[in-house]
């Protein structure tokens, strides 16, 4: 029944149509009193009263069947009769625009593209679970449970733990309102109109009498395993990079600028908190309530009696996992009685009353064909084992990385060998260890090779570095890469360069570092193979689109070396302009929080050569534009604050990222220019010396009030 996305992402709200009559349908009435099927009536719509009612009836039908469909995967009606209710409330929208509403069905998609995401702080922090990998620390966790709630009784709820995006979603009076991502478990990224494209996110529920006017519920948007291979065999066919597993794809999904790009990636969602929890006495009773009101929810779940009955859990879905169309890498487990909940309370980041289980990663034995190396954008030289494929965690995997050369020698990996692999963290395949007494007689050691594989430059490794580099700038791989990293997501975001458009821009001489593609033109686009004037005329559309960024976007886009999107944000955020911080000595980057002596030699010397500087001087004269960081926007504008022992709320690096958003400067070092002092446990030298210098000091609750 795929049809039924695509009548919701492709509606035209201009349609109209002279056709009013109500369709015919095999649809349930969705009010549920009479629980019988009806067959709308062939009836004409000619006054605004009569299209307001059938409006409304139109849309009752088409979140029942929405719901029939994508939560409780009982279908009533076909995927004609659906779009036929879907087209008729578009053309009556359409000609009575002052009918339509944000709950409509039709408004599921719709709002051009965001330049960025706001942020979103947490009602209620969203906190993270202690993980547990083996049974003894189950049974721990069974023990510390009932040392604290003592001689009572105790059930536990089960429930598959899925490898998605952990969401909010906040209704008001009945109507979604706001979708956030979980951030750093305080503050998110506002993702409202994207979430509204998930078509299992009811748009209105029926609440309780009793419940409140607010309310949120929690969860996690997810990529069905279907939904990930056609994604991926869409982006194989148009030479675009592929996502790794369905996590990355449904978190690149959600955080799209443009709306109608998360609607065609076909995210679902469970749900399984709620706040306030209502009637509600218990965990389960929280699903079954989430269930009722419309929400999504996983039905395998299950309440236990006994640390026993969790663990034969653990056991059979970890056999049967695979058998699910979407990812699951654990299971959680929490005490069902919410009142025994509150008693147990919260620990540092974490609640005392759940824990995840994290199945083990799964293992297969295959053969190593061979054993090839890759140039990445920095002329890192990585040995790859290319494999016999064989099915991994219900993945096929053909290669395995095998880190660098020190990697290889210690697993002695040959060619030939027999050997057990495994995906690490369920994702990235590796070699765990040879099955040595398999070992074909003819094998012979793996060294690394002379020289590099693209451009036969002679290749070096440096005295204490386990990375064989190629020290030639002007390597096609190197270039690539680099082609490749400036253009992606975190980047310049510029979408259209998949690997068959960069290799024939580089064959042909048109493109040889970032800066030519500024000049790019429409003759030239349609040289290349899979081109036409459309096509040609969005690329360059979406190049143009680019040339307004953030520093830390352009900075991160450069691919300096142990400059990632995290440190390219402090970065930016210090120095707050390119000229400043090309100006800025080994020292002074060093003194700014969060950067150490690799990091600020590599800067350094980055900005040092002159190919860089020339690289940055043709990218501005191109036209490409650099905002600076609004440091005079937020409460702590221009404040700086340093942390000093263990914060139980969250980790430095939150605080720091959360000062930063609210227009603050996190330093290192307690100075008089430093407003403010926040102290946790278990604080160092720099509380007396704030004290010598009268800096202003905070404790944590005073640092969380500032904040919040």
């Amino acid at each position: 029944m795929g049809s039924r996305q695509g009548a919701q992402e492709h509606a035209d709200p201009q349609r109209r149509g002279a056709d009013r009559q109500v369709r015919q349908g095999r649809d349930q009435d969705p009010g549920g009193e009479s629980g019988l099927a009806h067959k709308a009536v062939s009836t004409a719509v000619h006054t605004i009263e009569e299209a307001q009612e059938r409006v409304l009836e139109l849309r009752r039908l088409i979140e029942y069947h929405n719901r029939m469909y994508y939560v409780l995967d009982q279908p009533e009606i076909t995927d004609a009769e659906y779009d036929a209710l879907f087209r008729e409330l578009v053309e009556l929208e359409t000609e009575y625009p002052e009918l339509v509403t944000p709950d409509s069905p039709t408004q599921r998609v719709g709002g051009p593209p965001s330049d960025a995401f706001a942020k979103v702080t947490h009602r209620v922090p969203m906190l993270s679970l202690n993980n547990a990998f083996e049974r003894d620390q189950v049974r721990e966790f069974d023990r510390r449970v009932r040392r604290t709630l003592g001689e009572v009784e105790i059930e536990y709820v089960t429930e598959l733990k899925i490898d998605g995006l952990a969401m909010s979603l906040l209704y008001e009076d009945g109507r979604y309102a706001v979708g956030a991502t979980r951030g750093d478990g305080y503050v998110g990224e506002d993702v409202t109109a994207n979430v509204k494209t998930i078509p299992s996110v009811p748009l209105s529920v029926t609440v309780p009498a009793e419940f409140p006017s607010t309310f949120e519920v929690r969860g996690e948007v997810y990529m069905p395993k279907r939904s990930f291979q056609r994604l991926n065999a869409e982006l194989a066919g148009q030479g675009k990079p592929l996502f790794a597993n369905p996590r990355n794809a449904a978190a690149g999904a959600v955080r799209q600028l443009d709306p109608r790009i998360t609607a065609s990636r076909r995210l679902d969602t469970f749900i399984y908190a709620l706040d306030p929890p209502g009637s509600a006495r218990t965990q389960a009773q929280i699903l079954s309530l989430l269930g009722e009101m419309g929400f999504h929810v996983n039905p395998i779940f299950r309440t236990q009696t006994s640390i026993d009955g969790v663990l034969e859990f653990l056991d059979e879905w970890q056999d049967k996992r695979h058998e699910l169309d979407y990812e699951t890498d654990g299971v959680v487990i929490k005490v069902n009685d919410l009142g025994q909940q509150a008693e147990l309370g919260f620990v540092s980041r974490s609640p005392r009353w759940a824990l995840a289980f994290k199945f083990p990663p799964e293992q297969a034995e295959t053969v190593v064909s061979e054993i090839k190396v890759y140039v990445g954008r920095t002329g890192a030289i990585t040995p790859v084992a290319w494999l016999e494929p064989v099915v991994v965690g219900g993945t096929t995997v053909s290669r395995a990385t095998l880190h660098n050369e020190d990697e290889v020698a210690r697993k002695d990996v040959r060619g030939g060998d027999h050997v057990i692999i495994q995906r690490a963290g369920d994702v990235i395949p590796e070699v765990v260890r040879v099955i040595s007494d398999k070992r074909p007689g003819t094998s012979r050691p793996w060294h690394m090779p002379q020289n590099c594989p693209e451009c036969h430059t002679p290749l070096v490794r440096e005295p204490g570095e386990a990375v064989t580099r190629c020290i030639n700038p002007l390597c096609p791989a190197q270039v690539r890469e680099h082609l490749r990293h400036f253009v992606g997501r975190s980047a310049m975001n510029i979408e259209g360069f998949g690997y068959a458009t960069l290799d024939q821009l580089i064959t042909r001489g048109l493109v040889k570092d970032p800066a030519d593609l500024y000049h790019l033109t429409r003759d030239q686009l349609l040289t290349l193979e899979g081109f036409a004037d459309r096509s040609a005329q969005n690329l360059l559309e979406r190049i143009e689109a680019s040339k307004s960024a953030t520093l830390a976007r352009f900075l991160f886009a450069l691919g300096i070396r142990h400059v990632g999107d995290h440190m390219a944000g402090i970065l930016a955020e210090h120095f707050g302009s390119i000229d400043r911080l090309q100006s800025a000595g080994v020292e002074e980057l060093q003194s700014v929080g969060g950067v150490g002596p690799t990091v600020a030699a590599g800067v350094h010397e980055y900005f040092q050569r002159p190919e860089s500087r020339r690289l940055i001087d043709r990218l501005l004269e191109a036209g490409v534009t650099i905002k600076a960081p609004d440091r005079r926007s937020g409460p702590l504008a221009g404040k700086s604050f340093v942390i000093t022992g263990t914060l139980k709320t969250m980790t430095r690096g939150q605080a720091e990222e959360r000062i930063k958003e609210l227009g603050g400067i996190p330093g290192s070092n307690v100075s008089k220019k430093t407003d403010y002092l926040v102290v946790g446990e278990e604080p160092g030298s720099k509380l007396e010396k704030a004290q010598r210098l009268k800096v202003a000091i905070l404790d944590e609750p005073a640092f969380l009030a500032l904040i919040r």
